[in-house]
């Protein structure tokens, strides 16, 4: 349940950032395709979270300690240009352009994250 949740929060967050930045694109033909879509990026991005953002962390920590955790903005940034690369190689029509586009894009889709699991249930009770 809790994964479930957590995708629909990433595809919510990556549909706003979409929405928001020009640079950051989904195509598609039809709305469906676009969903269906924007739901394999979301599952892609949180595997990209769980698996490497852990370990670039771990070897970044001497920045984020020097940065006061600013350095995080950066992880995020390249966290979604490591999605929109294995977006391309999946053949999903996901792509972010630009370093600074995936930083403002990441500031965006943590917002927004964390608003979407403030608002779903987890299934912890």
């Amino acid at each position: 349940m809790n994964f479930l949740v957590k995708t629909i929060a990433n595809a919510a967050a990556l549909a706003v950032a979409i929405w928001l930045l020009a640079d950051i694109t989904l195509t598609g033909d039809s709305t469906g395709r676009k969903a269906l879509t924007l739901v394999l990026v979301a599952l892609v991005f949180g595997i990209v979270n769980v698996l490497v953002k852990p370990v670039v962390k771990l070897l970044t920590l001497p920045l984020f300690i020097l940065t006061l955790g600013l350095f995080t903005l950066v992880v995020n940034a390249l966290m979604l240009l490591l999605t929109s690369w294995l977006a391309d190689k999946l053949d999903l029509s996901f792509h972010v352009e630009g370093f600074w586009t995936a930083v403002l894009g990441g500031l965006i889709i943590s917002v927004v994250s964390w608003a979407m699991n403030v608002v779903l249930p987890d299934g912890k009770d």
